[in-house]
């Protein structure tokens, strides 16, 4: 049984994390994090399928290959993406800059970075900051590393649990930033988790991209994915549990808990979409496939009209039925039923009669769950967005400026 609680990335045996301000911020606020692992962890990674991908991404990737890495620099401020062979080096160069501060090897270092594209890292404000960082490393560091990856986040987005494996105490937690820019196959996202189980490289590989299936990639803020979108793992192993090397019970239980972690941090990440005021599940059942019913419920949590309309707290279905019309997946119209909560406002081809008043209550509330029956088979998929404010238009029309 999984045990909820606070600590983040900090909460699994030998790990340790800060976030300081560098300067690389106009604001001033934090912006550069390290997370850290007192013995070399097993590692995994999923990265952006963008092919304008950032200069860190391709670090990363590098290291996520190897299987094993020790610590992960991020800053945010400056995305270090579309910088040629300077950006490229200068995502080299933090990993030098934070395996000789920590005492590790370089290409054990995961590299992060986040914010405005085009521009070069300020690298005199970075390696001081390193520097800064790595002294502050704390068993307690979580909350600090979380603030400094935040670009327009409104709040640090952060989970964690403790399980049992074959009789051992395993912990397992989680850190991500996102807030605009996201879309599946990764966003403009990054999400680090750490744990102290031991498991396989292959197996914690597989166990990450099984995940990210049915949580980050069940996500759309905006419909945009983003050049420096990450989620990396180290499981250092030093919950002492025997080796995680086959798909058996062990395997369950830790890709059971990998799961809680990115769903609760994916959540997060759609809640605080950039100025939004309503967070929405798009629940899709009774597909033929889940690739149906994946595209009918990302269609839905897309569509402009459709987010517009939970903004303004308009019980608009027609938005809806059509972007399920045209998502290209299977559905029939006289057979689909569509309800918003609890209360059916289409069926089967017609609209259906519905209290106002109840409807109206339920598109006031924060949260606003979007229900499709297709009545073709057996299988379903959920997606998690939010609506389109005035206050999004402000957020995107000010950013680079």
């Amino acid at each position: 049984m999984l045990r909820e609680n606070n600590a983040g990335v900090t909460l699994a045996k030998g790990f340790k994390a800060s976030g300081i301000k560098a300067g690389i911020k106009k604001s001033g606020k934090d912006d550069l994090a390290i997370i850290y692992s007192e013995v070399p962890a097993t590692v995994a990674g999923v990265f952006t399928q963008n092919l304008v991908a950032a200069a860190p991404v391709w670090v990363s990737k590098a290291v996520a290959q190897n299987g094993v890495g020790q610590a992960i620099v991020a800053n945010a401020g400056c995305a270090n993406a579309c910088t040629g062979e300077i950006g490229f080096a200068n995502a080299k160069k933090m990993a030098e800059l934070t395996a000789k501060e920590l005492k590790v090897k370089a290409e054990e270092v995961f590299v992060a970075s986040t914010g405005v594209i085009g521009v070069n890292l300020p690298m005199d404000k970075v390696e001081s900051g390193i520097k800064k960082a790595a002294t502050a490393l704390d068993d307690n560091g979580s909350i600090a590393a979380g603030k400094a990856i935040m670009t327009t986040d409104t709040y640090p987005k952060a989970c964690s649990f403790t399980f049992e494996i074959g009789g051992k105490k395993v912990n397992i937690g989680g850190i991500a930033k996102g807030s605009g820019m996201i879309h599946p196959n990764m966003a403009t996202m990054l999400c680090f988790v750490t744990t102290d189980v031991a498991i396989s490289h292959d197996l914690l590989q597989q166990a990450l991209a099984k995940v990210v299936t049915t949580s980050f990639n069940m996500v759309s803020v905006d419909g945009d994915t983003s050049t420096n979108d990450m989620v990396l793992v180290m499981a250092n192993g030093m919950a002492e549990n025997v080796m995680i090397t086959a798909e058996d019970a062990d395997y369950d239980a830790f890709l059971a808990a990998l799961n809680t972690v990115c769903t609760e941090l994916a959540k997060l990440v759609a809640r605080d979409g950039e100025g939004a005021t309503k967070f929405l599940e798009v629940n899709v059942k009774g597909a033929e496939s889940f690739e149906d019913a994946k595209k009918i419920a990302m269609s839905i949590a897309k569509s402009p009209l459709v987010k517009t309309a939970c903004f303004g707290q308009d019980p608009n279905w027609g938005r809806i039925i059509c972007a399920a019309g045209y998502a290209g997946a299977k559905m029939v119209p006289e057979k689909t039923v569509v309800s918003l909560g609890d209360i059916v406002v289409y069926d089967q081809g017609l609209g259906a009669e519905f209290d106002e008043d109840a409807l109206r209550d339920v598109m006031a509330e924060h949260d606003i769950t979007i229900n499709l029956d297709l009545h073709l088979g057996e299988e379903t998929a959920t997606v998690w967005t939010c609506d389109f404010s005035y206050e999004y238009v402000k957020i995107n029309g000010e950013y680079h400026t």
